[in-house]
């Protein structure tokens, strides 16, 4: 008698499991379906992208100039690095045509057309420090070049109109854009990321100049992002009060990408 009893509640108990989890189902298969027919932002439904600017707010709050800290060892000099990602980088390029556009709303100031001597003679640093790819490697690479701080120190490029060569929030855009030659190929910041530091506008990696392949003349490197942002083969820099265009975030890549 209490064999058959237990059966019957054993039978019981699964039918109701069998039902909660295909209620679970159905609910879940319905959830995403609410997701995914609600309005895109960028390649991507609002609540999702609002999940991302929610984790953007939170970074934001942890954000410091000392974040990340110090580097890892650098890398002997000349050692492979890999080769990552060619968009923007398929048209042939001559080193010695390459010009930098240098873009500021306004009455022009800051506004430039550099070469590549020119910034041979703002402040040169180097450091090393770990990249970071979305694919989930990385690699330590130690980098050499301009930090896009002092850049905007020579320069005056990203001041708002009449406004002094300091490197204060309230006197620069809240946002820089950077493109390829081609502009197949951009990327935006939050000024707070580009002021990092360890931003740097690269010229050379792991001791020798950048090769085609890495971005040459010129490329991004800001560590407190993934590589997505890290725009090998700059040709124009610009400043803007929105967001400027960002190709992976169109994609429906997190905008912030912040590590």
């Amino acid at each position: 008698m209490s064999e058959k009893i237990d059966k019957r509640e054993w039978r019981r108990r699964s039918r109701r499991g069998f039902l909660a989890l295909g209620g679970a189902g159905v609910l879940g298969a319905l959830g995403l379906t609410w997701i995914y027919t609600r309005g895109g932002m960028g390649q991507q439904p609002w609540p999702l992208r609002s999940v991302l600017r929610a984790n953007e707010r939170l970074w934001r709050t942890v954000y410091g100039p000392g974040r990340l800290g110090e580097g890892p060892e650098a890398p002997a000099k000349g050692t492979p690095y890999r080769v990552n990602g060619d968009i923007g980088l398929l048209d042939e390029l001559d080193p010695g045509e390459w010009s930098l556009a240098v873009s500021t709303p306004g009455t022009g100031r800051g506004n430039a057309t550099l070469t590549m001597a020119d910034l041979g003679r703002m402040p040169q640093t180097e450091t090393t420090e770990l990249f970071r790819c979305i694919e989930g490697w990385s690699m330590p690479i130690a980098y050499s070049g301009v930090r896009f701080s002092d850049f905007l120190a020579a320069t005056g490029a990203g001041a708002r109109e009449g406004g002094p060569k300091d490197l204060s929030r309230a006197a620069l855009y809240p946002y820089v854009g950077f493109a390829t030659p081609d502009g197949e190929y951009y990327v935006s910041l939050d000024m707070e990321s580009a002021l990092h530091p360890k931003t740097l506008l690269a010229t050379g990696i792991n001791g020798v100049p950048l090769s085609d392949e890495h971005g040459a003349p010129l490329r991004l490197i800001v560590p407190v992002k993934y590589g997505i942002k890290s725009l090998k083969r700059i040709g124009r820099i610009f400043f803007a009060d929105e967001r400027p265009p960002d190709y992976w975030a169109e994609q429906g890549y997190d905008w912030y990408a912040g590590l």
